[in-house]
C-alpha cells in the first residue's frame, strides 16, 4: 500500500524539494511504496487529511494529529541515518 508523506518547509519551495527527492530515494532503495507531497506549514491549516507522516523542516503547530517527524537533518546531514530510519520505521 502506498503511504502518503507530506514535506513542509518555511515555503514549500526549494527546502522541501530537496528532503522530498531525498526521502523518495531512501524509500525506493528499501522498497517501501510512497507518494510525497511538498507544501509549507500555512498548508497545514488548508487540511492535511489523507497523509501517514510529515517531514517537517520548520516547526508544526502541536495540534497536528498525524505524526511528525523533524527533518533538519537533511539539511544539515548531522543525524540523517537516524532520521531515515525514523521514517522507515513510521511507514512500515
Amino acid at each position: 500500500m502506498t503511504k502518503k508523506v507530506l514535506v513542509i518547509c518555511g515555503t514549500g519551495v526549494a527546502t522541501s524539494t530537496v528532503v522530498a527527492m531525498k526521502i523518495k530515494d531512501f524509500c525506493e532503495s528499501r522498497g517501501i511504496a510512497i507518494a510525497v507531497t511538498q507544501g509549507k506549514v500555512m498548508d497545514i491549516v488548508r487540511g492535511i487529511e489523507g497523509y501517514d507522516l510529515i517531514v517537517a523542516t520548520t516547526p508544526i503547530p502541536a495540534t497536528v494529529q498525524i505524526p511528525v517527524i523533524e527533518g533538519l537533518s537533511f539539511l544539515t546531514g548531522i543525524g540523517l541515518d537516524a532520521t531515515l530510519e525514523k521514517i522507515a520505521e513510521a511507514l512500515s
